[in-house]
């Protein structure tokens, strides 16, 4: 028993050791890479005090030619709470890969409306400003985890709707939308799961103070009020190309809630990715996240 315990803690050890290594390993190529981008904080699209952006213009994204991409990614937290400084696991892959990268905050508890606004006056600044920036417009691919993810889908396939406002400056282009876990469709069960979930987050916010901010209201909003902030309500085939991660056992975004969008992004695999991890939470795992950006490069690569 005791040669056991040795050899389980020797095995512990070097596996601490290894995935240390690997954690010092990645550090040191983010390091590397950031050395070769002009990084402004902290930039202000907006009065309000929300509306900031952190923007990573690659030196080297010219030479990228039709791969010169500008990422513009949203972070979750149910359109309520968390940071751009909470995502650095996803915006990392693509500044690896030399890519223009805009990591957004948003207006927090003002509701989905509210949030959702952001990401085109956002877009629409960089457009008006962008003599200060030079990223590519032409090339736009927008993502986000969860409320962020569907903050991003919604502006996507909204873009070319005219009945979708803010309108999106016309010289800006939608390649792409990489979203996980972002609601694509049932907005009110969403809702309706944060309320009645009443899980205590920290000592000040609850589940249910997550749901009651989403449409603020008293009790549930009506579904007529809610559609037209569900991506799936603008759909349509002329949409840029959809990459959907979401995980089987995700317990705040149902994977039944996504059904009748994955049955229209069915209708062209050659165009659109749906990557369905049935053992996955709301969030991807270390490994899960890397599974994803194999397949979300490739994606990529076809746009």
């Amino acid at each position: 028993m005791k040669n056991l315990f040795l050899i389980l803690s020797f095995l512990i050890m070097k596996s601490s050791n290894i995935n240390g290594q690997a954690k010092s390993d990645l550090e040191k190529q983010i390091q590397e890479a950031l050395a070769n981008y002009s990084v402004l904080k902290n930039i202000p699209y907006g009065v309000d005090a929300e509306q900031i952006m952190d923007i990573y213009v690659s030196k080297e994204s010219s030479n990228n030619s039709d791969k010169n991409f500008t990422v513009v990614f949203l972070h979750g937290g149910g359109w309520y709470l968390s940071d751009k400084q909470d995502v650095q696991r996803y915006i990392q892959p693509y500044l690896l890969k030399g890519m223009n990268v805009i990591n957004l905050n948003y207006r927090l508890k003002r509701g989905v409306a509210t949030a959702s606004v952001d990401l085109t006056e956002a877009l629409n600044f960089i457009q008006k400003n962008n003599g200060k920036y030079s990223l590519n417009l032409k090339r736009v691919v927008l993502s986000g985890f969860s409320s962020g993810g569907h903050i991003a889908a919604l502006v996507g396939v909204s873009a070319n709707n005219k009945t979708y406002k803010p309108s999106l400056n016309k010289t800006i282009k939608i390649i792409g939308i990489v979203d996980f876990s972002g609601p694509t469709d049932q907005l009110d069960i969403v809702e309706k799961r944060f309320i009645d979930w009443k899980l205590q987050i920290n000592k000040e916010i609850s589940s249910t103070d997550i749901g009651n901010a989403m449409f603020p209201d008293d009790g549930y909003a009506p579904k007529e009020s809610i559609i037209k902030y569900e991506p799936i309500s603008y759909f349509d085939k002329n949409d840029p190309p959809f990459f959907l991660w979401h995980g089987g056992n995700d317990d705040q975004v149902f994977p039944s809630t996504f059904e009748n969008f994955i049955k229209l992004l069915n209708q062209n695999r050659t165009k659109n990715e749906i990557m369905f991890n049935q053992n996955a939470g709301h969030s991807p795992k270390s490994g899960e996240l890397k599974e994803a950006y194999d397949q979300i490069f490739i994606f990529l690569d076809k746009l």
